[in-house]
């Protein structure tokens, strides 16, 4: 992993792609429908928006983050719909501003988190790295809804390889949240750089589960963006095939995922 101020640069850069994307539009297109069923672009901003601000908390205010959990857990599976929802009824030049200011006040708070502390999470507690790198994947992923939504292909980037990592490092995760128990041996994956010369690698070189492919690809796959059968993610042993099926970088629920064929 690399050192939290270039993790920092990363989620900033990131989060500009993405600001690039939507600042042009005019405020009726925020209302686009997404891949996401029921989410148009105003509920992914306000979602990154919403998702910041509750990092945000939680690197600044560890009790106050933990009753908002509380309070939140009676609705563990509608609540981060509800939080979208009502963020998306923001007008859309107070949301992307909201937007740009969550993101900023989150930098901000990462920087100054003592080295060595943990930040309480929906999930396990994470280092300010992780927590940065976290948002990252998010954006990241909520990003290619918003370009996905405009017929924009993206151009990859080495950014990649901080959602790849999480990608990696949540085998066990995803096996957890299907309610199985995950695979002894550890897994072998390699992945081809987006500049092609690169390659990507985590898990022992000997191990006999192996997961290959572009790094693009295997960034889609975690976040449930594509379908797998869309990938050119190739494995090699059944517990690596079986766990292409349920990968997922992200906390809670699966949820359905992309159709096979969605975006040819």
């Amino acid at each position: 992993m690399a050192d939290l101020e270039a993790l920092l640069a990363d989620f900033d850069a990131e989060c500009a792609e993405l600001d690039g994307l939507i600042a042009p539009l005019d405020p009726a297109e925020w209302a686009r429908a997404t891949p996401a069923p029921g989410w148009t672009i105003a509920h992914q901003i306000g979602h990154l928006a919403w998702t910041d601000r509750v990092a945000t908390l939680s690197a600044t205010d560890a009790a106050a983050f933990t009753a908002l959990l509380e309070q939140a857990a009676p609705r563990a599976l509608t609540f981060v719909d509800e939080a979208a929802e009502q963020e998306a009824a923001t007008p859309a030049p107070e949301l992307l501003r909201r937007w740009r200011g969550t993101r900023a006040a989150l930098v901000t708070a990462l920087r100054a988190v003592p080295a060595g502390t943990k930040l309480p999470w929906f999930g396990p507690p994470m280092s300010a790295a992780m927590m940065i790198t976290a948002r990252l994947m998010e954006t990241w992923a909520h990003g290619q809804d918003v370009a996905d939504a405009l017929g924009v292909r993206r151009v990859p980037t080495a950014r990649l390889r901080n959602i790849a990592h999480i990608g990696a490092r949540t085998r066990d995760y995803a096996y957890a949240v299907q309610g199985r128990s995950a695979p002894a041996a550890e897994f072998r994956i390699e992945l081809t750089a987006p500049d092609g010369d690169g390659l990507w690698t985590w898990g022992p070189e000997s191990a006999a589960q192996r997961v290959t492919g572009p790094a693009l690809d295997f960034c889609l796959l975690v976040t449930r963006r594509r379908h797998p059968d869309d990938l050119k993610i190739e494995a090699i042993g059944a517990d690596a095939a079986e766990w292409l099926t349920i990968a997922q970088v992200f906390a809670g629920p699966p949820g359905s995922g992309r159709a096979a064929g969605q975006f040819d």
